[in-house]
C-alpha cells in the first residue's frame, strides 16, 4: 500500500474516531442529510474519502464546528487520543450574558403584569382592614 491511501479515511469513520458523534450510524446519517462540508462543498456520501488538511464545517443541532483534519482516525479512543485528530477553528460564542441581555427586554419597575413578590404585596394590603 502506499502513503496516500493510509492519509485518506471515510468520512463516517472520521467522525465517529473524533468523537463528533456517539456511533458511526449517525455520522453516516449526518453526512448524507448533508451537514457535513469539506473544503466548504456539501458533501452527501458517507463514504466520502478526507485527507489531511481538510477543513471539514459541521452543522449539529445547537452549535457549528470547524475543524481542520490533523490525521487519520485508528480507533476510537479517550477524548485526548481524539482531540489529536483535528484542530478546532471554530469561532469563540459570543458571551451568554450579552446574548441574554440584548434578547431580553427589560420592563418598567410597576408597568406590565406584577411579579410574584409584588402580588403577595398587593394581597397583604388588600386583606389589611
Amino acid at each position: 500500500m502506499s502513503g496516500t491511501v493510509l492519509e485518506r479515511q471515510r468520512i463516517d469513520k472520521w467522525l465517529f474516531f473524533a468523537r463528533v458523534v456517539k456511533s458511526r450510524s449517525l455520522a453516516a446519517k449526518l453526512a448524507q442529510a448533508g451537514r457535513v462540508r469539506v473544503n466548504r462543498n456539501k458533501i452527501e456520501q458517507a463514504a466520502y474519502q478526507i485527507k489531511v488538511g481538510d477543513v471539514l464545517t459541521i452543522s449539529l443541532e445547537r452549535q457549528v464546528l470547524v475543524y481542520r483534519v490533523l490525521a487519520p482516525g485508528a480507533r476510537r479512543g479517550p477524548a485526548e487520543e481524539a482531540r489529536t485528530l483535528y484542530e478546532d477553528l471554530t469561532p469563540p460564542a459570543p458571551p451568554r450574558d450579552a446574548v441574554v441581555k440584548a434578547s431580553a427586554p427589560r420592563r418598567d419597575a410597576g408597568a406590565g403584569r406584577p411579579t410574584k413578590k409584588e402580588r403577595r404585596a398587593l394581597d397583604r394590603l388588600r386583606d389589611d382592614p
